[in-house]
């Protein structure tokens, strides 16, 4: 699909909300499933849907999906200084933000390779506790080789991958965009990309929880080249999603690549389509709960967004 820059991108993004209420909803219901490839060839614009899981009776999860059809600009921004979600789309002015790649909170660099376009943007080789941890030593091939998000541009055409970082491009491409994060979901890459390691069968380091429930957003891509945005928040301290969960997810939306993003407190969306909510406004949906059931809103490293139909 190759859109008029002149007549816009015409955002619009569309929520679709379960209205049943806890004691309203008898029996468990089954995660929306997005329409069939044949039939999605006529939804030209974004959509986010919000729905609670594993169903409305005892929900431990709130899943928000934003599907952007082929060819829709997605682009990565980074920031000095950490910021919200929200900052983010402030500055940039941007329909949608889900935050992105990993970084060290206590010196704001990034621990994944980032491109702007086509520029190296954030180098984890610059950040000194990341590359002089005695701890990672034996991990940072792995490391410096995890797998990233990539936007290509081929010829005026847009597509889109998820691949390790060393991978070479494509014929005819040029490296657009990239946010490194993982692992990757199909497979789950978590072994070769050093998050989680065994010794004698047994699980000895796992360095994301990647078998704990918690807080996810991640990234795919579906065979037509749809990207699937996917950010899960907890209902109550101690919910959330595993990988494995949020991989099954992702597997209903027909995803066929996918990338883990940072999650935990970092797991935040934002949307300001007016259509989005009630009252018209924008929204920030965030991820992790504290101790107390209220929100954590983490300012990120970096973020995926989709600018305004004025900025491409």
């Amino acid at each position: 699909m190759q859109l008029d820059k002149k007549q816009g991108l015409g955002l619009k993004l569309s929520m679709v909300l379960s209205l049943c209420s806890l004691t309203q909803c008898a029996a468990p219901q089954e995660p929306i499933a997005p329409p069939q490839i044949s039939e999605r060839l006529a939804i030209l614009q974004p959509e986010l849907i919000i729905q609670n899981w594993p169903d409305d009776n005892a929900p431990i999860a709130r899943f928000h999906v934003v599907t952007i059809p082929p060819d829709y600009p997605v682009e990565v921004a980074v920031s000095e200084s950490l910021k919200t979600v929200e900052t983010f789309a402030a500055d940039t002015e941007a329909w949608a933000v889900i935050n992105g790649g990993f970084f060290d909170p206590q010196n704001a660099q990034t621990t994944s390779f980032i491109t702007v376009d086509s520029t190296l943007a954030a180098d984890p080789r610059n950040n000194r506790r990341l590359m002089d941890n005695p701890d990672l030593a034996v991990y940072m091939e792995q490391i410096l080789n995890r797998s990233e998000f990539r936007r290509y541009d081929c010829g005026g055409d847009i597509r889109y991958d998820i691949t390790f970082h060393n991978a070479s491009l494509p014929k005819a491409c040029v490296l657009h965009s990239s946010l490194g994060a993982g692992p990757q979901l199909f497979p789950d890459t978590a072994q070769a990309e050093g998050f989680t390691d065994y010794a004698d069968g047994r699980l000895m380091r796992d360095a994301i929880g990647t078998q704990q429930r918690n807080a996810r957003s991640a990234v795919g891509i579906q065979q037509d080249g749809t990207v699937v945005w996917v950010m899960v928040a907890q209902i109550e301290p101690g919910g959330g999603m595993t990988l494995a969960e949020l991989a099954d997810i992702m597997a209903i939306w027909k995803v066929e690549k996918a990338l883990n993003l940072d999650g935990g407190s970092s797991s935040s969306l934002h949307v300001a389509w007016p259509g989005m909510t009630a009252d018209g406004l924008a929204q920030t949906y965030y991820g992790r709960l504290d101790q107390n059931g209220q929100t954590i809103q983490r300012p990120v490293k970096s973020v995926l967004l989709l600018p305004r139909s004025d900025q491409n």
